[in-house]
């Protein structure tokens, strides 16, 4: 994919470590400037960001404040050039513990609310604070990331995926109001990672138990995740919008 972010700014919320990480460095390696976004992570952000090089930079924001989000934004104008492209993937603390999760009858609704206060919460603060920056560029893109979760929900984490749910219809209504403005919203719907911090919990045992079921024969892993983000933020996808792809090596079927 030769030039197509080169001259682009590419801002990742949740990108210092997991999967932030994995698509911080897909982004850098096509040649985009990459912000890398984190709320306690600092270490791992500035070492990453020393990892990439000039091209990059580790923005702290808690993407639940939205006047934090507003600087951090401008913050990342200031040090890498305006943001065209927004990678929402920040993540309230969550592991994927089935044996440890809340069921039923233990869940309040304090533990919905603050997924979606991240999940869906962060993404508006972000899209309202970059929405200069697509106005005065015309156009750009934003890569949500949700789980297969909702289409296959084998552990029934109810919080989790709840916030999901609606950052996936949330991705869709705000692809209607901003395709005025040029601005694709697509998701990317992962399954299970293969490994990050949120699903180190999980017992070896189920991760091969879901690559027996994959098509693919193994588990998807943050790399190849990170690389369906560059189809829908890069214009091999421009006339894409409000949709979720599943990325889980065919485990599941949309």
């Amino acid at each position: 994919m030769p030039d197509t972010f080169e001259n682009q700014t590419v801002l990742i919320t949740g990108a210092g470590r997991g999967l932030g990480a994995a698509l911080a460095r897909a982004f850098a390696r096509e040649g985009a400037r990459v912000a890398i976004n984190y709320r306690r992570s600092a270490a791992e952000a500035e070492a990453l960001a020393r990892e990439i090089g000039p091209r990059a930079a580790a923005v702290r924001a808690d993407v639940t404040d939205a006047e934090a989000v507003r600087a951090m934004v401008a913050e990342v104008a200031a040090r890498l050039g305006p943001p065209s492209v927004l990678v929402h993937n920040a993540l309230a603390d969550f592991s994927f513990n089935g044996d440890a999760r809340a069921g039923l009858d233990t869940l309040g609704w304090a533990d919905i609310a603050r997924q979606a206060e991240v999940a869906v919460g962060g993404a508006l603060h972000a899209i309202q604070a970059m929405r200069p920056h697509f106005e005065a560029a015309g156009g750009g893109a934003v890569v949500t990331i949700g789980t297969n979760l909702l289409q296959n929900p084998v552990v029934p984490y109810h919080d989790y995926t709840a916030a999901k749910a609606a950052l996936m219809a949330f991705t869709r209504t705000a692809s209607k109001d901003l395709g005025p403005l040029g601005v694709r919203v697509n998701m990317i719907a992962g399954g299970l990672l293969r490994t990050t911090d949120a699903s180190a919990a999980t017992p070896e045992a189920v991760f091969d138990t879901i690559a027996g079921l994959t098509p693919l024969g193994h588990v998807t892993t943050p790399e190849e995740l990170a690389d369906a983000a560059l189809f829908f933020a890069s214009p091999w996808s421009r006339a894409v919008t409000g949709q979720t792809l599943v990325v889980d090596g065919g485990l599941v079927c949309d």
